[in-house]
């Protein structure tokens, strides 16, 4: 496939020890050639090589950027085609400088996600080890990372097309019955295999599919709001699971105005952890604001830790805000034990039921290690499992894969019901579509240029 040569910076912008000018296609070596002035053309220098030199402007023959410039030539390249990256200092007016001489010489501003759409459309890799790519990029935690790793490695994609290959085995003894129909031996041996076949795919698709909660965790974090009556010790909690001092701790009853969000990894699960303005009915209109935005997030959350204060009883407002979060994941927290108890625990016992119940001193950091064990029983059941699965992370995939088990499962219930073979061979031809969307086989390109469009600009 011909492209025409895009560039773009592939270093955030702003000041730092380096910036990156990537240019990738037919005429990238050439454009280089026009810019760079070094020992020799970047056209004659070994493929895989980093080489010393400047940009100039060919216009003023002026040196513009003391650079290394790295060559690959296609096609054991990224996009399997030539390119090239201009290693300079990082300052912002000097990367700009060399990116509009790029563009000035034959190159076009990338879109986003386009080297890594090339890459796909080149054949180098398939669009779950694309979606892989952005993955990674946006990974919060070690073990995010490593699941993102895994599928750009192919994983993922080796599994599914093992069960393609399979579903075409299948088919191929479906057409034979369905060529021979006099045989009656061939027609058992088929409903036998497509059976035995079937079933073995289906398991596969529910392993796969299982792995789907606790992939979408790890790659886009729980959402865990903090919630409870003002001064309950909220600020507090989300200083001691984050171990820094982000939010304002104070004695007085509404400090925290708006909602704080920060990610931390509390036993290998991902939290998007959000410390909320303490609920309440309050005519300061900023903390007011704050309470909407409590209660929208509230609405959104995976995890509700709703706390009390030990050195409180228990009021009707603490009551009416657990009616409002009873039926959501929640762990109930007592906190301040180090003061005086004036909190009736067995009331809140009797309250909540069997929801986990912790009790913590953040003052004291007591109670911590307890609650970040809880959070990964109500989760992942007691642990995390091994770091080298295959999991299923993505949305997209989670829910083909939900279609996929439904389509070979119908094709399964049409065998056993006797239903004849060109019409369970339907059933069969759907989920190895579905199956190959996953993979990028049987995807519209609408959908490619939709997930592409996602990525950021310069990968």
């Amino acid at each position: 496939m011909d492209f025409d040569t895009i560039t773009s910076i592939s270093t955030p912008m702003g000041e730092g020890a380096i910036g990156i000018v990537r240019l990738s296609g037919p005429q990238a070596i050439g454009i280089g050639d026009k810019l760079y002035k070094g020992k020799k053309k970047l056209s004659e220098v070994n493929t895989h090589t980093i080489n010393y030199g400047h940009i100039t402007d060919p216009e003023t023959n002026e040196i513009v950027e003391e650079v290394m410039i790295s060559v690959l030539r296609a096609p054991k390249t990224f996009t399997r085609e030539d390119i090239i990256e201009i290693n300079c200092h990082g300052g912002i007016l000097t990367i700009n400088r060399i990116l509009e001489l790029t563009m000035t010489y034959g190159a076009r501003m990338a879109e986003p996600g386009e080297y890594t759409k090339r890459a796909f459309l080149n054949g180098r890799i398939d669009l779950s080890q694309a979606e892989a790519v952005m993955d990674f990029i946006r990974s919060k935690t070690d073990r995010a990372s490593k699941i993102a790793m895994n599928q750009i490695e192919g994983r993922l994609s080796d599994l599914i097309k093992r069960q393609r290959q399979s579903i075409l085995e299948i088919l191929a003894q479906v057409e034979v019955n369905i060529d021979y129909p006099e045989y009656d031996d061939v027609e058992d041996a088929t409903t036998k295999f497509l059976l035995e076949q079937s079933k073995n795919i289906k398991e596969e698709i529910n392993r796969l599919f299982d792995t789907g909660a606790q992939g979408k965790i790890m790659r886009e974090g729980l959402s865990t709001v903090i919630v409870g009556r003002p001064n309950v010790g909220k600020s507090s909690m989300l200083n001691n699971l984050i171990q820094d001092n982000k939010a304002i701790v104070t004695e007085m009853a509404g400090t925290t105005r708006d909602v704080l969000e920060e990610y931390v990894n509390v036993r290998g699960v991902p939290l998007r952890l959000v410390d909320t303005a303490g609920i309440r009915d309050t005519e300061d209109i900023v903390e007011k604001i704050g309470v909407e935005r409590s209660r929208k997030a509230l609405s959104e959350a995976d995890l509700i830790l709703f706390v009390l204060n030990n050195n409180e009883p228990l009021t009707e407002d603490d009551q009416t805000l657990f009616e409002v979060i009873k039926n959501e994941d929640v762990i109930v927290i007592i906190n301040k034990t180090d003061l005086e108890q004036r909190l009736d625990v067995k009331e809140v016992k009797e309250m909540i039921g069997d929801i986990p119940l912790i009790q913590t001193s953040m003052l004291k950091q007591e109670g911590i290690d307890e609650l970040e064990l809880q959070i990964r029983d109500l989760f992942f059941g007691g642990e995390v499992q091994n770091q080298d699965m295959t999991y299923v992370s993505n949305s997209r995939h989670i829910s083909l894969l939900k279609q996929a088990r439904h389509s070979i499962q119908d094709a399964i219930d049409a065998a056993e019901s006797g239903i004849p073979m060109d019409m369970v061979q339907i059933d069969l031809t759907h989920t190895w579509e579905i199956l190959g969307e996953i993979i990028g086989e049987s995807a519209s390109d609408e959908l490619i240029d939709q997930l592409f469009s996602q990525f950021c600009l310069g990968k």
